[in-house]
């Protein structure tokens, strides 16, 4: 999915989402919808990217933008997918589906914009809703980073003060205003501090530093009628005038009530503390600079997984010598492989006893029983070392997790004390799932958000995963046991059965999905640019 191929002639597009007169799912109130985008790969579908999920409303307008690749040579099915959202898993497989449309990415940028009514299958209509699409080339790659706080606002709730939280809307050449972000609601206070946000200065301004940028500060309500505290208009060469530690305030201003009083000044000040205009790197700047993807694999071989003897066995070798161990090492690590160039992978087993004297349990072994050099010559190498192993192997327990986690994380702190971007490791874990030292683990996984390694665990086998769902901290933040949040999300679960009978690279598709955004988020919380790319040696 991300081979290198990527940077030939290949435009980023930004997709803008908005729905009207969606169905209501909930009894007593609106529907929480979010919008999905999925893109045809063969005969299967692989989700691209979300929208935040909005509340209590029929005519969402999200301020998440969804980005793919626009391949001008080949036709790009899409699908859009909007649901009511009434759980915190990231699972949409319970939630109500709301409607979609089926179209090709082709169709959608040509149109610029275009709206279509919402089917629930190709041909059956939803009865009501409609989506409106807006696609915008990506060209620029700078962004701003902004930090805003409020003074006396005007209280708005009859029993507590204001929940405020911030709009931001460009001009589209239409003239209307066109939301590009929202920000979080701070609860119960008249003079709230809201988090630091950064956001593709295409995205906010079209690029234009001297385009009127409108800001609205509202009162938020359950019920998603928002009370509007007041509102003002800048640009952001106006607010660059922050960029130096000098802040710089906004009146704002509610209408009604200007019209109304002659001594009226304002419903409060808006604060630009700080802003920043970037550059965003993206994964293939870091990797076409030269940074090194380093991926380790580790397989779980405890007692749970079954006698390997036996048909009924994950780890059971089949006639045409796979089993769902193999079948997703192979999909994955055909993919992860292109970026590393000496091609040699560290590989690890956990949870077996081992010969001669089959004592104890070892929680991190090399898989071809040498400990001072556990390298695999590429994936072949780590499938032919596992084949010769585990004969040799008793399966044991109990299945911990940390002691490999920790080991790579130490290489990984390592390469993170060189100040470049020069390494980023991927820790690939497949296992049946029976997890025994989640709280060591919840602490090793915190520990690690702060160095450059993504975790990747493969559920094999039929088992109930949520303690693996647990540590993917897609829907809630991960925290270890002492309170501490992880600094980045950089666990991805994903459960084999699902793409048992998929192609191998719908599997590699979503396992590796988040890893590129991993990356340049490390990179990026550490502030550090690409390497710069090696000449090529004269020949």
């Amino acid at each position: 999915m991300y081979g290198i191929s990527m940077a030939e002639c290949v435009t980023k597009v930004e997709l803008t989402i908005s729905c009207t007169d969606l169905l209501d799912k909930d009894v007593g109130s609106k529907s929480d919808p979010l919008c999905v985008l999925l893109q045809k790969s063969g005969d299967s579908w692989t989700e691209l990217g979300r929208t935040e999920r909005l509340k209590n409303t029929s005519s969402p307008s999200f301020s998440q933008r969804l980005r793919l690749d626009y391949h001008f040579e080949t036709v790009q099915n899409v699908k859009l997918g909007v649901y009511d959202i009434d759980n915190s898993s990231s699972d949409l497989g319970d939630d109500d589906y709301l409607g979609g449309v089926e179209l090709t990415l082709g169709q959608i940028v040509s149109s610029k914009t275009l709206t279509r009514p919402l089917q629930l299958k190709k041909g059956k209509p939803a009865g009501k809703g409609s989506i409106t699409i807006t696609a915008e080339e990506i060209k620029d790659n700078r962004a701003i980073v902004l930090e805003l706080e409020a003074r006396k606002l005007d209280k708005k709730d009859t029993f507590g003060k204001s929940d405020p939280f911030l709009e931001f809307f460009k001009q589209g050449e239409d003239g209307k205003w066109k939301l590009v972000h929202r920000t979080e609601v701070v609860k119960n206070n008249l003079s709230p501090t809201w988090k630091k946000f950064s956001i593709p200065l295409q995205t906010f301004c079209s690029s234009d530093l001297e385009g009127t940028i409108k800001v609205d500060c509202s009162d938020y309500d359950s019920d998603g009628s928002h009370d509007l505290i007041g509102s003002f208009t800048t640009k952001v060469s106006e607010l660059q005038k922050a960029e130096h530690g000098s802040p710089v305030e906004f009146d704002c201003v509610h209408p009604e009530k200007q019209k109304k009083k002659k001594s009226y000044k304002n419903s409060g000040v808006v604060v630009v503390k700080s802003c920043k205009l970037m550059t965003q790197f993206t994964f293939l700047d870091y990797v076409m600079g030269g940074c090194q993807i380093n991926f380790t694999v580790g397989i779980d071989f405890t007692g749970s997984n079954g006698d390997p003897r036996s048909p009924n066995s994950l780890h059971y070798m089949s006639p045409d010598g796979l089993n769902q161990y193999l079948s997703a090492l192979w999909s994955v690590g055909q993919v992860v492989q292109d970026y590393d160039t000496d091609k040699l992978f560290p590989a690890f087993g956990f949870g077996a006893k081992l010969p001669p004297d089959y004592q104890a349990a070892h929680h991190e072994f090399a898989l071809n029983f040498n400990p001072s050099n556990p390298f695999c010559q590429g994936i072949q190498g780590i499938v032919e070392a596992y084949r010769m192993v585990l004969p040799q192997l008793r399966l044991s327990g109990p299945t911990n997790f940390s002691p490999i986690i920790n080991h790579v994380a130490s290489l990984a702190s390592t390469a993170a004390q060189t100040n470049a971007a020069s390494q980023y490791f991927v820790l690939l874990i497949l296992t049946d799932g029976e997890i025994t030292d989640l709280d060591q683990t919840r602490d090793a996984i915190v520990r690690a958000s702060r160095l450059p390694l993504s975790i990747i665990i493969v559920g094999v086998g039929p088992a109930d995963f949520k303690a693996m769902e647990l540590l993917d901290g897609d829907d809630g933040v991960l925290r270890s046991t002492v309170g501490e949040a992880v600094a980045r999300d950089i666990v991805q679960f994903v459960p084999f059965r699902q793409f048992k009978d998929a192609p191998t690279t719908a599997l590699a598709q979503s396992v590796l999905a988040e890893v590129p955004n991993q990356l340049v988020s490390y990179f990026k919380m550490r502030g550090l640019d690409p390497p710069k790319q090696q000449a090529a040696p004269k020949s």
